[in-house]
């Protein structure tokens, strides 16, 4: 018995190192030795082109419906001694590795490993932990309310897996400054760039990376260091740079009590009033004048600040007379984001 038990160990561990031409090979030589053993002991009923696989398939894998069997003596020892244990222990072997190689993929994934091919996405560049995890809940939950969901992308050099597996994609890199790597995240395809690590070098050179692959993506960074922020937008004015604002919001609540709870109002997606923006896209120009009272009347919406074009500035609390022209960006207050303003309606009520 021991003999065989030790036997036993060093064929299932031979047979689990193979690779999958050496498995597919013993496979095709067991049909080819079944179809000859029957063959030679003459049942020919087995060897039909529409009955020989199927009535192997069930009988080796031991399910055994019966409506096909062998009716020789010889048939019956090559069916009992041959085919049932050899079939049983590769079709279980064959199940085992096709398992194993769909857990080996889904692994892959989880830990970052493979590339994603996509584009228009939301590529989260670095790691902040808890602050990372809630931004990504806050870009799903803004998804919920998009006409066109993006895909949100997280790519990291921290050692940690996919905290969302079921939601958001997932790349672990080894560099935020490497092609090769990067290009797993198809950060050159990225609609939107949000960069956020735990140190404000790495963050300043992942956004000058992420600004010269892709120069037409909504960039934003976050720094600690307001200083930096400043210094990026010299050499790439077109990213969004995000400072800390905890230290003003703390001397903001000091002297006006409760502004930090109306921030934290403005920001929530999930209750209370939330800031949006809009486009508008009218080819007649309009004024604040007229806008205003129409975004109020038609949908309980508060217009708090505007854009024009590419200005990098935004003129919050515009004056009345200030001019509205196709293309600007309009940020206003509302319970929900409105997909679609009918422009045409505001011209006719000035």
């Amino acid at each position: 018995m021991l003999l065989l038990s030790r036997l036993r160990r060093i064929i299932l561990k031979h047979f689990m190192d193979l690779g999958w031409r050496s498995m597919l090979l013993i496979i095709a030589c067991y049909i080819g030795s079944v179809w000859i053993l029957l063959y030679a002991a003459d049942e020919t009923q087995l060897l039909a082109a529409d009955s020989f696989f199927y009535w192997l398939l069930v009988t080796a894998s031991t399910v055994g419906y019966g409506d096909l069997s062998p009716t020789s003596a010889n048939g019956k020892l090559i069916t009992a001694f041959y085919v049932i244990p050899l079939g049983l222990g590769l079709f279980g072997l064959a199940i085992g590795r096709v398992a194993a190689f769909m857990s080996y993929q889904w692994r892959k994934s989880v830990q970052g490993l493979k590339p994603i091919d996509c584009s228009g996405h939301i590529l989260v560049v670095g790691w902040n932990e808890n602050r990372t995890l809630e931004l990504i809940k806050l870009l799903l939950r803004e998804m919920e309310h998009q006409a066109d969901k993006r895909r949100v992308i997280l790519c990291v050099k921290a050692d940690i897996e996919n905290p969302m597996p079921e939601h958001i994609g997932f790349v672990k890199v080894n560099s935020h400054s490497k092609d090769e790597e990067m290009d797993r995240a198809s950060v050159a395809q990225a609609a939107s760039i949000i960069i956020d690590n735990s140190d404000d070098d790495a963050t300043m050179t992942a956004a000058l990376y992420c600004t010269g692959r892709n120069p037409d993506a909504h960039t934003i960074a976050y720094f600690n260091q307001e200083k930096l922020g400043q210094l990026l937008k010299k050499h790439c004015p077109n990213v969004e740079c995000m400072p800390s604002v905890a230290i003003e919001m703390i001397a903001k609540s000091t002297m006006d009590p409760g502004s930090s709870a109306l921030h934290h109002e403005l920001l929530d997606v999930d209750q209370g009033m939330t800031q949006y923006s809009i486009i508008y896209n009218h080819s007649n120009s309009s004024s604040v004048a007229h806008i205003f009272p129409y975004l109020k009347a038609e949908y309980e919406a508060t217009l708090i600040g505007i854009k024009h074009g590419d200005d990098q500035r935004l003129n919050i609390n515009p004056c009345l007379s200030e001019e509205i022209d196709s293309g600007d960006r309009l940020f206003y207050i509302a319970d929900e984001r409105i997909e679609n303003i009918d422009w045409q309606a505001a011209q006719k009520s000035q």
